[in-house]
């Protein structure tokens, strides 16, 4: 039972102190003035106080809190702020008459009273989301304090709290006492109940120390890390410190994880396996963790619910209820069982699963060799197109693969893309915890092992020691309860003996569990070992093999040129895609925001029907004569401005301005050529010198050769001279840089660039720009060359070619990337007499640039483009698109700009919009974030610190959406 001063303890308001009270007990005691601010208490009043000596922290404590008590906090504070490599902690400030701790009268009650330092810092509790390195360092704060008190003893560690966790049990059904919600009160009751159940037995183990007992988001400050995450590297508030379960101080700052979790419990592991890093727990511990933080979760919101009806008026306690119901929602949201395992495995010390005496079969007059085995992975043969997307997918399947070989089965530990969900910011449950049957009607079921037959919850249970059968869709032979022998008959599949039925199979090792049928891929492993595999009941095999992404990549990198990077850290492995969306192997579905490679969509059946039959009649080089070359060829030039007739079939982008730099060389007789800075053309010995970008090399503008003469960027946005305005200055700029070849008797070949500036994120070149530098150029005999392969091809949506929007026709158009969807096809577009001149130096050959399978990739993807009106598409949800991040700059600092058109945009951010300065490190971390919320993202520009927004031109209006909305989900919670 609850001792009566704890009893009272829990009655008290917080002193009635005002902030100018607060003011002349500062003055009389610590001779000091300044601005007070209220800072929250749960049952202290606590004033920051802002004075010309510094910055302090005022703490009013009531007197039924014992001097004692109050010198143990002091205590602690300075024994920790003395050990090499602690936390940082406040240091306590002597009053004037050289007390730690003195006493004052307010309105005739009398108060503790203590000034500390004021430790500067970020509170956790106002980021709604933590990211893994928050929580880790969060768990290694309160493990190294931990480890830091481990010494420490005091007298006035002996204490009475409501929050000591060994009283918790007492002390929650005493606060629930008066609770006026009475389906929130017995929900509270029979977890806390069933916490202590568990922590009962272990009690004895537990180690016992002098702990802070509530380090938390709200108690700890920290450092932003280069990338705008919040580092926690101190720690506030001592007011709980007292002797009590090491596994305590972990259960509270676990706890108090769990309203950033996002509904996710697991979130905890990272700080979990940092606090073991620093203190590690023992084996009593890592079982009591979990039930201790279901205990902590119980008594905040009893706490506050009750703090409430004593202190009306109490904004700190009113404020955090919300979230403290929200921690206890999510700690009772799984069972123990399931997060004892993940603790473990976190810190590697997981148990090995008892041995299960299952040698019977449950479906003994089966042939297992007559099962079809149904494969419903990503990769799976029997979900051809979106055949996936449909929701009586599955049993369709079942039916008649049953037919076909007598039955059928789905497969265990299978991540089935028939669960996968579109534009779903958290991963779907797509891990099979069971198997489904499709069997003959009157096949009889037996039970596998010995147990007690039960119904519940529509399905029959067979319960066992420690093991228990869950069984939809057979009707039992006998409907009471009873006990069985193994090889008994359970019942029979109900319905005819030639009709088909479904028939669900699924074991799980906790008792009166009702254990879920599909489990989220970070959660798998957990649940699994909660819900084994039923094959060896079975007879037959029908586990799957698990992916190994992690695996996977290091093969990639013991053979895979250094040089070709791959997306993110860690990246998903992706395996298939359907219009702007990819799967990972885990039936994770990813809204692909960057992939102008696939413009027409993933996964397009036109055009995969039409590259089949093109490769099964033939596929050979361009020099034989076949149909699909010459039309292909026509239908460039159509598209391209009159007297560009003429087309070059390629490989690549890179190679397309390769040759389009070869041409200006050939029909100039030059070599000279003029590039603006911070471009990207490609990775040929040509295309790559032109290229100036130093996110792509670092060492562009040290390297170039010295027929190449960069010109400054005309960013309109950061460059040298901004907005509309610009022009005159930009183009003087290229001026210059033309009269210097003049004076060196230099010859100029031509001029290349982007019409849009695609490499810094879509940005417009100013007003007639190109229209200026093309007459300098043209003057010179020179040869102006349009690179189109990232913003051309119908992807701006207002025009089908980036130079339209300037208004002026190029001598050279390359092409590449989305003209293949995917496919490796680049193309140059230009006069006949230009083309005619590269004739004089030899011939041109590309092994597989214009073979029959490259042309009809290049008119299906152009008719695909025409009959989905895939550029009209571009231009209204591109458009529609841009205002949502317009509105987005509006609300976000960091965001400094939105560029482009269509659905080719770039949002630039900046840590200040008058100097331009590039969050670079936030810009990756925001991308990585976006990848946790299912949005495949990355940064361009040559500081990279600009989204590049270029997907599939099929992008829906509902997948803007979810774009937009994850994006400013991102910026608002923190990443």
């Amino acid at each position: 039972m609850v001792d009566e001063l704890l009893k009272h303890r829990t009655q008290l308001a917080r002193p009635d102190v005002s902030t100018d009270e607060a003011q002349a007990v500062l003055a009389q005691h610590y001779g000091l003035s300044g601005d007070l601010a209220e800072l929250g208490s749960q049952q202290d009043r606590n004033f920051r106080v802002d004075a010309d000596e510094g910055r302090f922290v005022l703490k009013v404590t009531r007197v039924e809190y014992a001097r004692v008590e109050i010198e143990a906090q002091n205590a602690a504070l300075r024994h920790v702020g003395a050990k090499p490599g602690a936390p940082k902690v406040p240091e306590v400030v002597p009053s004037l008459g050289g007390e730690d701790i003195v006493s004052a009268a307010v309105r005739e009650e009398t108060y503790h009273v203590r000034l500390l330092t004021y430790l500067e810092g970020s509170p956790l509790t106002r980021r709604r989301h933590l990211g893994a390195e928050s929580v880790a360092a969060l768990g290694d704060v309160a493990g190294q304090l931990a480890a830091a008190l481990k010494d420490f003893d005091h007298p006035g560690l002996e204490r009475e709290l409501q929050w000591d966790l060994r009283r918790a049990g007492p002390v929650a059904l005493h606060l629930l006492s008066a609770m006026a919600d009475v389906d929130l009160r017995k929900r509270i009751a029979e977890a806390m109940i069933g916490a202590m159940r568990k922590v009962q037995p272990l009690m004895p183990e537990l180690r016992l120390q002098a702990v802070h007992q509530d380090v938390t988001d709200d108690n700890v400050v920290s450092r932003v890390d280069s990338g705008g995450r919040l580092i926690p590297d101190g720690v506030i508030d001592f007011g709980d410190v007292l002797k009590g379960w090491v596994v305590a101080d972990l259960a509270v700052t676990c706890a108090s994880l769990l309203h950033h979790a996002g509904g996710d419990p697991f979130t905890i592991l990272p700080a979990v396996k940092a606090f073991h890093a620093a203190y590690p727990l023992t084996d009593a511990e890592l079982t009591a963790l979990w039930p201790l933080i279901v205990a902590r979760a119980c008594v905040l919101v009893a706490s506050s619910a009750h703090q409430l009806e004593v202190d009306p008026e109490n904004a700190y306690a009113a404020s955090n209820a919300a979230h403290e119901r929200e921690i206890f929602d999510v700690a009772v949201s799984v069972p123990n069982e399931l997060m004892e395992h993940a603790i473990r495995k976190a810190v590697a010390r997981e148990r090995q699963p008892a041995p299960s005496e299952m040698h019977g079969r449950l479906l003994p007059d089966l042939n297992a060799a007559s099962v079809g085995i149904v494969d419903l992975s990503v990769l799976g043969p029997h979900l051809p197109a979106d055949r996936w997307h449909y929701e009586d997918t599955e049993a369709l399947l079942l039916q008649s693969a049953a037919r076909a070989a007598g039955a059928a089965a789905t497969r265990y530990g299978e991540y089935r893309l028939t669960e996968t969900r579109l534009l779903q910011a958290s991963a779907p449950r797509t891990f099979a915890l069971h198997v489904d049957l499709c069997l003959h009607g009157q096949t009889a079921v037996h039970a596998p092992f010995a147990g007690r037959l039960h119904q519940g919850g529509g399905k029959l249970i067979l319960s066992g020691e420690g093991l228990h059968l869950h069984l939809y869709g057979v009707e039992a032979d006998d409907p009471a309860e009873g006990t069985l022998e193994p090889g008994a008959r359970i019942g029979l599949v109900p319905g005819e003996p030639s009709a088909l039925r479904f028939l669900r199979v699924q074991l799980c090792t906790v008792l009166d569990m009702d254990p879920p049928a599909f489990a989220a891929p970070h959660q798998a492993e957990a649940w699994g070992r909660l819900c084994p595999s039923p094959e060896t009941i079975l007879g037959f095999g029908c586990d799957t093999p698990l992916p190994d992404a992690a695996a996977l990549l290091q093969r990639r990198h013991r053979h895979y040129a250094r040089p070709q990077k791959n997306y993110y850290r860690m990246p998903p492995q992706i395996e298939r895609g359907w219009k702007e969306h990819l799967f990972d192997l885990e039936g994770r579905a990813y809204l692909d925001m960057v992939n102008n490679v696939t413009l027409v969509g993933h996964g397009h059946s036109r055009l995969s029907a039409a590259v089949g039959r093109q490769w099964s009649l033939l596929n050979t080089n361009s020099r034989f004569h076949y149909a699909a070359v010459a039309e292909f060829s026509e239908r460039l030039a159509a598209l391209a401005p009159e007297g560009l007739d003429t087309v070059f079939l390629v490989n690549s982008g890179s190679e397309a301005n390769d040759l389009a730099l070869r041409l200006a060389w050939a029909a100039s007789g030059a070599r000279n050529v003029v590039s603006l800075l911070e471009a990207y053309h490609g990775w040929t010995v040509a295309s790559d010198a032109v290229s100036t970008s130093i996110a792509d090399n670092p060492q562009a503008l040290t390297t170039r050769p010295d027929w190449v003469h960069p010109v400054v960027s005309p960013n309109t946005y950061r460059g040298p001279f901004r907005g509309e305005g610009s022009t005159g200055d930009y183009v003087d700029a290229v001026s210059r840089k033309l009269r210097e070849l003049d004076e060196k008797g230099g010859k100029l070949a031509g001029f290349i660039s982007e019409p849009v500036y695609g490499n810094a994120g879509g940005i417009p070149l100013p007003p007639g720009y190109l229209e200026a530098v093309y007459a300098l150029v043209r003057a010179r005999g020179g040869v102006c060359i349009a690179d189109e392969v990232q913003v051309g091809y119908g992807r701006l949506g207002h025009y089908f070619w980036g130079f339209e929007q300037q208004g002026v026709v190029p001598d050279i158009i390359t092409v590449a990337k989305g003209m293949g969807n995917g496919h490796p096809l680049g193309a140059v577009i230009t006069r006949r007499t230009i083309a005619d001149a590269l004739e004089e130096e030899g011939y041109f050959f590309s092994s597989a640039g214009g073979s029959p399978v490259s042309s009809v990739v290049g008119l299906t993807v152009l008719d695909i483009l025409h009959d989905e009106a895939l550029t009209e598409n571009a231009r209204s949800v591109g458009d529609y698109l841009k205002g949502r991040l317009e509105a987005l700059v509006e609300r976000f600092p960091l965001a400094g700009a939105v560029h482009g058109m269509g659905l080719y945009l770039g949002v630039e951010f900046v840590r200040d919009r008058e100097t331009l300065e590039p969050a670079t490190e936030e810009t990756a971390a925001i991308c990585d974030r976006l990848l946790d919320l299912g949005v495949i993202m990355q940064p361009t520009g040559d500081h990279l610190n600009v989204l590049k927004i270029k997907p599939p031109l099929c992008l829906a209006r509902e997948s803007a959406d979810f774009f937009a909305d994850t994006l400013g989900r991102v910026l608002e919670e923190g990443w």
